[in-house]
Formats: structure tokens, C-alpha cells, sequence
């Protein structure tokens, strides 16, 4: 299975365990976040964007100081501005979040139900979705110049001759560059590679 159809599977997972919607943020680096989606009533993502709730979510602050599960109803105290309280408008009644790795490359993920709790069991497989996103995604950083140029050349439209020709380089050489950022980027094809390294911010 490539990385991308690895990756979809995953969200997959998540729509199924949060009928109410998601929000999943992966590797956030000065607060932006390398790959997000998110499931949720769009009237919600406007209103929570629109009100800045970003700032006094308390399951938003709580993923950044802490990894792990929580349920939202734990949080309900630290909640002064009413956030998981107007949630409920929206069909987010119960809720979980769940946070992984390193401060500096966070991953965060928010799930909701609208019926009932989440159950243990669900907790844990919601937190082993987030922790194998985590990994899948992580950036590859030991991309060289020289691949993320052969990359961006391909990516802009040239074929293999063309690139080859505008980088002084062989055609082997430029798709030996190719064939190792796939192999880095874990992905099977160039197109893959390029979406994922677009993904990543390298291109």
C-alpha cells in the first residue's frame, strides 16, 4: 500500500469512529500544521473561526500541553468562553482529543460524537489512528537541494530530457534524484512524490 492510500485509510478510520465529524492537524510548526483536514459541520469551522476560538479551546490548549487522550467532558471546567458548550449547537456533543509528539512538531486531533461518550476502546483506537498519521506524515527533512530542484522541475511541467537539460545534468542523473526522493517521500510514483513533497511545503 503506497504512503498516500496508507494515509487516506487512516482518515477513513476516523470518519467511521467520529460520525460527528473530526478535526486532525498533523506536525504543526509555528502553529501551522504540515497536513489538516477536518470532517466537521463547515458552519461550525466558520463560527469557531470566526469567534477566534482557537485561542480558549480548552481540548486545543490541552493537546498542546499535554500527549495522550482526554475526553472533552473532562475539560468542561477550564472552558470560560463556552466553547465545547456552543459546540453542542453543532452536533458536537461528545467529544475526544488526542496529542503526539514533539512540541515542535506537533500532532493534534479532535473527534465528536453526537449520541454518546466515547468508549475506552475507541479512545485507544482514535489515539493509534493519530499516532500512525503521525509517523506516516512525518516531513522528510533529509530531502537533498538537489532532489526537492529535480522535484520542482518535474512538478512545473518539464519532462525528464527538458529538466535534465535546464539542471546540466544527465537524464539518469536527474531520474536518480527522482527515484530518491520517492524513496524518501515513500511514495510510488513522481506525482505521489510531488504531492506529497507540496504537502511538506518542500516545493
Amino acid at each position: 500500500m503506497s504512503v498516500t492510500l496508507g494515509i487516506d485509510f487512516e482518515f477513513q478510520q476516523l470518519a467511521s469512529l467520529a460520525p460527528a465529524g473530526y478535526l486532525v492537524a498533523l506536525h504543526i510548526r509555528f502553529t501551522t500544521p504540515l497536513i489538516a483536514r477536518h470532517s466537521y459541520d463547515p458552519a461550525w469551522i466558520e463560527r469557531y473561526s470566526e469567534r477566534g476560538y482557537l485561542m480558549t479551546d480548552p481540548a486545543t490548549l490541552w493537546a498542546f500541553g499535554n500527549t495522550g487522550s482526554i475526553r472533552w467532558s473532562d475539560l468542561a471546567d477550564s472552558d470560560p468562553t463556552g466553547v465545547l458548550v456552543e459546540a453542542r449547537n453543532f452536533g458536537l456533543v461528545y467529544g475526544a482529543t488526542c496529542s503526539h509528539g514533539p512540541l515542535r512538531s506537533r500532532s493534534i486531533g479532535s473527534f465528536a460524537r453526537g449520541d454518546r461518550e466515547f468508549t475506552e476502546v475507541e479512545i485507544a483506537k482514535l489515539h493509534d489512528t493519530m499516532l500512525r498519521l503521525h509517523e506516516l506524515t512525518a516531513p522528510a527533512e533529509d530531502l537533498t537541494e538537489a532532489q526537492i530542484i529535480a522535484l520542482r522541475c518535474i512538478a512545473n511541467g518539464d519532462r525528464h530530457a527538458a529538466a535534465a537539460e535546464k539542471l546540466g545534468i544527465s537524464e539518469s542523473a536527474l531520474k536518480a534524484r527522482i527515484f530518491g526522493a520517492r524513496v524518501k517521500l515513500g511514495a510510488r510514483t513522481t506525482a505521489e512524490a510531488i504531492r506529497r513533497a507540496k504537502d511538506f511545503r518542500l516545493l
